[in-house]
């Protein structure tokens, strides 16, 4: 039988691999760099983020995204506030994306890549209150440990994290995550909040309430 990968599947996955090889490869030049000529200035965050990335290539405005995800996470914060009132009573989690979920994977050429400040907030308020934190990724395996650096590095707490691996390339991602969110059910957690940027990352259920951040039909991984 022949396993067909999606088109969506191998995008996400390609531009994770590139922005990350191309962050680490940027790094390590700009301290090589820095170690001959002394420490350049740092540029500004958001001038760096409207100028760079594949976002920048699409056309994807960065002050515009950032207000559009500040609007979702500003509507999320009430519910996750009364919801985890009863984090100690109950296993509760939160379940993220990544790319353009929890990091600023499109907006950097960076690495370790930049959190999205406002999804930071919330979540790390919610693990606070009780919530264990989990990210559900399309990134392949490989990926695994350089992602957990990057989130831990950034601030996120990380309670787990769910790579693909060989077998679940060969799956949608829609199945993929939606069979990671079970497990995660399995092990007794309720999850109440389940944030990304896709459908492919919503659908599927298990989960009480989905918060969708903007993708812009596909130009954000």
């Amino acid at each position: 039988m022949t396993a067909t990968i999606s088109r969506t599947t191998a995008r996400r996955t390609a531009a994770a691999l590139a922005t990350t090889a191309l962050a680490m490869g940027a790094t390590t030049l700009g301290a090589s760099t820095a170690n001959a000529v002394g420490t350049p200035a740092p540029a500004s965050a958001e001038s760096a983020a409207r100028t760079s990335g594949t976002a920048g290539l699409k056309g994807v405005d960065y002050a515009a995204w950032q207000r559009e995800v500040k609007s979702v996470i500003d509507g999320a914060r009430p519910y996750v506030t009364e919801r985890t009132a009863n984090a100690r009573r109950e296993k509760q989690a939160v379940v993220l994306d990544i790319d353009n979920s929890s990091l600023e994977t499109d907006f950097h050429w960076s690495y370790p890549t930049p959190a999205i400040e406002p999804v930071l907030e919330l979540t790390r308020y919610a693990h606070a209150r009780g919530a264990a934190v989990f990210f559900v990724t399309a990134r392949p395996g490989l990926l695994e440990a350089p992602t957990e650096y990057n989130l831990r590095r950034v601030g996120y707490p990380v309670s787990g994290l769910y790579v693909r691996h060989l077998p679940d390339l060969f799956r949608d991602v829609s199945t993929y995550k939606t069979a990671k969110r079970a497990e995660i059910e399995a092990q007794g957690y309720k999850i109440i909040a389940n944030i990304g940027n896709n459908t492919t990352d919503l659908a599927g259920g298990h989960a009480e309430r989905t918060f969708k951040l903007p993708d812009y039909d596909g130009k954000l991984s």
